[in-house]
């Protein structure tokens, strides 16, 4: 791994917390995700559960947390399962994890290997009531590919169907909303990565240079500086094309006079930067682009100032609409007569600004959590208001990540430039 781990007292932690919610005599078990094929013998990149990676720190694939706190044998409590290697997988593949570094990293004393699981498993089953299984209940999942998580539940009940099965992921995005110490600290790396790299793309920027070069630039300082590349597909959208909100093909020249909209993030231990920055390809903005720019600027402002503990999301998504409303009514993009005729489920607003101002970040980009919960301190989210004029070919987006605190915020981007001026300082020097 590339990154520092967050360490043997943070997973400890959590799995303490998470025993807790667990009804007596219970077994919970949380596996790792496949390596996913892609062509011929082509693999993708492994990125591990990170409900797992939470809970023990480790990030190889082929690996099973078992917590059964309840089990007259204390040693079979807590167990960690890892692959198994040999001199062929030393040679191919290379180093993986010893029985000893996995108890240094998770905290957890028994480790044995992954064949050894359904002997030992079965031991549990005997003396177990209830099965806590794992499976991706975030709202906006689309799932299609059937995971190592799938696999085991099927393979369990047909085994063992008269226990009692339950759900782990709702404890999981209960636990996962609040960040610790260490999860900052790993988000802050992440936030600080991706301003080197925004620094050095305002340098390089120039009309006639590509999206991909742009892109390239992004990559090529995550990866200097210990990252293992961007948290999720990168938005590099010049022109019209930053009116696109999911625009990936970064394929077209940033010409003079157009605004090139940025949504990168760099990955940290796991932990995501969501960053959008909206920059002129020539180095100056017009008059047009610096008020739509300042406008949205002022939205996120106003937003970062309601995101405190005791709001919910809905609310605030409300009242972040109707200061939008101003903004859009001050630039002539709508006018009182499309406010008073407006569809209360479909606001006026939205026209140009049709998505939410603010998600949970955390391990994943959208992270998980419940969106009726009231906000707390420890919780980390986005704040990322846009104006998109497609008439006019011109999308502003400006995004920072945020940590709520009990008495304000923690801009984990607050030196990553925004003023128009220092950006423009930075781009003419």
């Amino acid at each position: 791994m590339k990154y520092k781990p967050l360490g043997k007292d943070f997973h400890s932690r959590n799995r303490q917390n998470f025993v807790k919610a667990l009804a007596p005599n219970s077994v919970a078990v949380l596996n790792s995700n496949d390596v996913m094929p892609t062509n011929a013998d082509g693999t993708m990149k492994f990125r591990q559960n990170n409900d797992l990676l939470y809970l023990c720190g480790i990030d190889q694939e082929e690996t099973i947390l078992v917590l059964a706190p309840d089990f007259k044998d204390e040693k079979f409590r807590e167990i960690l399962f890892l692959r198994e290697t040999n001199e062929h997988i030393a040679i191919w593949e290379g180093h993986k994890f010893t029985r000893e570094e996995g108890t240094e990293l998770s905290g957890i004393p028994t480790v044995m290997w992954t064949k050894d699981f359904n002997s030992i498993f079965n031991t549990l089953m005997a003396e177990s009531e209830n099965v806590y299984t794992n499976t991706n209940e975030h709202i906006r999942a689309v799932v299609e590919v059937e995971t190592r998580d799938v696999r085991f539940i099927k393979w369990c009940q047909e085994k063992y169907p008269v226990h009692n099965y339950k759900r782990l992921a709702p404890t999981m995005h209960e636990l996962r909303a609040i960040k610790a110490p260490e999860e900052i600290e790993a988000l802050q790396q992440a936030c600080d990565i991706t301003e080197a790299a925004f620094r050095r793309v305002l340098t390089f920027l120039k009309p006639g240079v590509m999206e991909y070069e742009v892109e390239a630039e992004f990559l090529h300082e995550f990866v200097r500086r210990g990252s293992r590349g961007f948290s999720y597909e990168p938005i590099v959208a010049s022109g019209f094309s930053a009116c696109v909100l999911h625009y990936l093909q970064n394929n077209q020249e940033c010409k003079d006079g157009d605004i090139l909209l940025l949504d990168v993030g760099a990955e940290y231990a796991n932990y995501n930067a969501d960053m959008t920055r909206s920059i002129p390809v020539n180095g100056r903005y017009s008059e047009r682009q610096k008020a739509v720019y300042n406008a949205v600027l002022r939205v996120k402002r106003a937003a970062m100032d309601m995101l405190a503990p005791g709001n919910t999301i809905a609310s605030y998504h409300e009242e972040v609409g109707k200061i939008m409303e101003g903004e859009l009514s001050g630039l002539g993009l709508i006018d009182k007569t499309d406010i008073k005729n407006q569809d209360p489920k479909n606001p006026a607003y939205k026209k140009y600004f049709m998505h939410g101002t603010s998600h949970h970040l955390g391990l994943d980009v959208h992270d998980v959590g419940n969106v009726h919960r009231p906000m707390e301190a420890g919780m980390v989210f986005t704040v990322e208001p846009g104006i998109y004029i497609r008439e006019e070919s011109l999308g502003i987006r400006i995004e920072n990540d945020v940590v709520i605190t009990d008495d304000g915020l923690l801009d984990l981007m607050a030196n990553i430039p925004i003023e128009t001026e220092e950006i423009e300082e930075i781009m003419n020097s």
